[in-house]
């Protein structure tokens, strides 16, 4: 697999199936291949949609205008549930945003607006086809809205739609929730902390997870132990460094490539362990427009290079080179050389100058 070939996150390629929520609501996860999709807590707060009038209330086949709905949550708002071991969904249940949650609200629909021969009172709930056909048609443009358009579509949120649960779907009730969620590699929504808008939104592994880029060039964290193409060394934020926006090229790929060698012979407890591994420091990049989007970090990981592709690698750099198996073979054995530093000394500031190969950035998510 070429390192210079361009690859996409997990979360930026995943197509996450509509999961029912037992007794709670159904969950349409939005993914990017479904096109490109943003206010404040008020502005977003009341439906595009207007309301059931009188005349269509008196349509026998539509919906009963007084149907409770299934949640009073709006926008600006975040809801939750538990998910137990077996997967059953209970508790939903509106919470602060700034605990625990698994889905912020951007708007609040009402489907009974819509023709009545489709959502009428004897109507069936939407198939999984209709449900991402109505996320993308009444939740994309409120939600970018919402956020005042910060929002990294190659980020770790999906915009999503929750549909009331059957039983109030039977009763009346067409309320559709508009929001944003972030998934694991199956589609399950996973709690966050915070609103979107205020967080960072870059897909990130954490120091010590290793990552395996298939065939389809899907990224995805695996135990060491397996095949893989990187192990993580750090997460480098780069507001910190540049507080006042997005930086030049020059600026950008100078403070990765201090960085990321640094942060890699610290992980490695030295440039000696770094040379001796073979493999090599190894960042991703931030677009401008994933910036604009309200991402803000990056990866630096450890990985090899065979004539320009990702080599495999099997086991953790943490354990030395006795750890390491690379294409299927032990690491080679490096040239001697003179110590670059003091032997005492932890960390280091050279680049290690045994990789024969410069480490290249991976593409822009």
């Amino acid at each position: 697999m070429s390192t210079t070939s361009a690859w996409r996150s997990a979360s930026s390629i995943r197509v996450v199936l509509v999961a029912a929520l037992a007794a709670a609501a159904f969950m349409a996860a939005y993914g990017v291949f479904s096109g490109d999709s943003s206010s404040s807590d008020t502005a977003a707060g009341e439906s595009t949609a207007p309301s059931v009038d009188g005349s269509q209330a008196a349509d026998p086949s539509a919906p009963d205008a007084a149907a409770a709905s299934f949640t009073s949550a709006s926008a600006g708002a975040c809801v939750t549930w538990d998910i137990a071991p077996d997967g059953t969904v209970t508790g939903f249940e509106q919470t602060s945003c700034d605990k625990p949650h698994r889905f912020e609200i951007s708007a609040r629909e009402d489907l009974s607006a819509y023709p009545t021969s489709e959502f009428g009172r004897n109507a069936e709930r939407p198939d999984i086809t209709r449900q991402n056909a109505l996320r993308d048609e009444l939740c994309e443009a409120p939600t970018v809205s919402y956020l005042n358009g910060k929002w990294d579509p190659q980020g770790r949120y999906d915009i999503a739609s929750i549909l009331p649960p059957a039983a109030s779907w039977e009763k009346g009730d067409r309320t559709l929730l508009c929001g944003l969620q972030t998934t694991d590699a199956a589609g399950v929504p996973q709690e966050s902390t915070g609103k979107v808008a205020e967080v960072d939104q870059a897909v990130v592994a954490k120091p010590g997870e290793c990552r395996k880029v298939d065939e389809s060039q899907v990224v995805s964290t695996v135990p060491c132990t397996e095949p893989h193409q990187m192990e993580t060394v750090s997460v480098i934020n780069l507001a910190e460094r540049f507080p006042d926006g997005y930086p030049s090229d020059e600026e950008l790929d100078k403070h990765l490539s201090e960085t990321c060698t640094q942060d890699a012979m610290d992980y490695l407890d030295g440039e000696e362990n770094l040379y001796q591994s073979t493999l090599q420091p190894f960042w991703d990049a931030l677009s401008r427009e994933s910036w604009e989007g309200g991402s803000r970090s990056v990866n630096c990981s450890l990985i090899h290079v065979n004539r320009g592709f990702f080599s495999t690698v099997t086991g953790s750099a943490k354990d030395g080179r006795d750890g390491l198996m690379i294409d299927g073979a032990p690491p080679t054995e490096q040239p001697k050389r003179n110590p670059l530093r003091d032997p005492n000394e932890q960390g280091g500031g050279e680049t290690p100058a045994a990789p024969t190969e410069d480490p290249a950035a991976a593409p822009a998510q």
